[in-house]
């Protein structure tokens, strides 16, 4: 079969949700692959990595990045084999990291493309532990949590693929480390997977007074990946000078206005200033050309000497990947989502 006769299956954004996403704002679309002209390649997605992110971007205004546009392909981090190239640093055969978003295939210029090395374990670590997700974890904890021997970190989302990364890279630091995740399923898995010393269930009623028996010498660093109730339960035993890296909020992404209930700002502003917490937000695409090098070589060490474990939640096709990030923004994920879009 010829380049020109293969079609290329993507995702694109059909509508803009209106609080949580369902299926109608996604459409399934076929194109004709083109080959690639000089400098040029095609890319066969092997793997789509999916994360809480994607949902900002399928709102419409300003943000860190552009929003998806209606009928383009949703945006997305890949692993891809390079089916055919004309460009002097690819060759058929290679896998590499990139940003061909929900689609089959793409061809590119190669701006931005990463080369796996050819005895790369586990490709899918790449859109994991060992790319994105992973190094969200290592910046945001080291470089604004600042972890200290002995001190109290407690993380939500404990059991996906920021969280875990966080717990275990808290621990090599010598901290003692509090989980938060929904189920007394991932509970178990925090602790007997990640070396988490305590999980809590955020289903419980009774999660603030868990909480507090939890940390009886209060909490020194609160990674943000959450916001809403799980929060609420964390900020009244924040510590003197404790640190907030604030990586997500994915408990307000499908929230339109301000929400329901009473204002909390006054006190949350009179306890960081009194307590003189640090609250600092972050992106994680500032932080590359920094701090990649340094992720690199410390978390692949990691990963190899079995000092972080990784979980994977793998999907199989590409039709699949709407229901996945749904699921995903609902906390049904165990894990580092990964779409397997064809065989690697």
């Amino acid at each position: 079969m010829s380049v020109e006769t293969r079609m290329n299956r993507r995702v694109v954004l059909n509508s803009r949700p209106s609080g949580a996403p369902t299926r109608d704002n996604f459409r399934i679309e076929e194109q004709p692959v083109t080959e690639p002209a000089q400098g040029e390649v095609l890319l066969r997605t092997v793997y789509l990595s999916l994360d809480p992110y994607m949902r900002g971007r399928m709102n419409e205004g300003p943000s860190y990045a552009p929003p998806v546009e209606l009928g383009e392909v949703m945006v997305g981090g890949t692993v891809s084999r390079v089916e055919a190239s004309r460009h002097p640093d690819f060759q058929p055969g290679d896998l590499v990291l990139g940003y061909s978003g929900w689609q089959e295939y793409e061809v590119c210029d190669g701006s931005g493309l990463n080369k796996l090395p050819a005895q790369f374990p586990h490709p899918s670590y790449a859109l994991g532990v060992l790319g994105m997700p992973g190094f969200t974890a290592y910046v945001g904890l080291l470089d604004i949590g600042a972890p200290k021997g002995g001190e109290t970190l407690v993380v939500a989302a404990a059991t996906g693929a920021v969280g875990s990364a966080v717990g275990q890279i808290a621990k090599l630091k010598g901290c003692r480390t509090v989980g938060i995740a929904g189920g007394e399923e991932k509970c178990r898995i925090a602790v007997e997977e990640f070396g988490f010393e305590r999980c809590l269930d955020h289903h419980r009623a009774d999660l603030a007074a868990q909480l507090k028996e939890a940390c009886p010498k209060g909490i020194d660093i609160y990674y943000e990946n959450v916001g809403g109730k799980v929060f609420q339960a964390v900020w009244p035993l924040l510590n003197q000078h404790a640190r907030v890296p604030v990586c997500g909020l994915i408990a307000h992404y499908n929230q339109f206005g301000p929400g329901e209930g009473p204002d909390r700002l006054p006190l949350l502003m009179g306890a960081v200033l009194a307590r003189r917490i640090r609250v600092q937000g972050f992106i994680i695409s500032d932080h590359y050309e920094t701090r990649l090098a340094d992720f690199t070589r410390e978390m692949g060490q990691w990963v190899r000497d079995g000092q972080v474990q990784a979980r994977e939640q793998l999907i199989e096709g590409l039709d699949q990947a709407p229901q996945g990030l749904i699921d995903l923004l609902a906390g049904k994920n165990l894990g580092k989502v990964v779409v397997r879009v064809s065989p690697q």
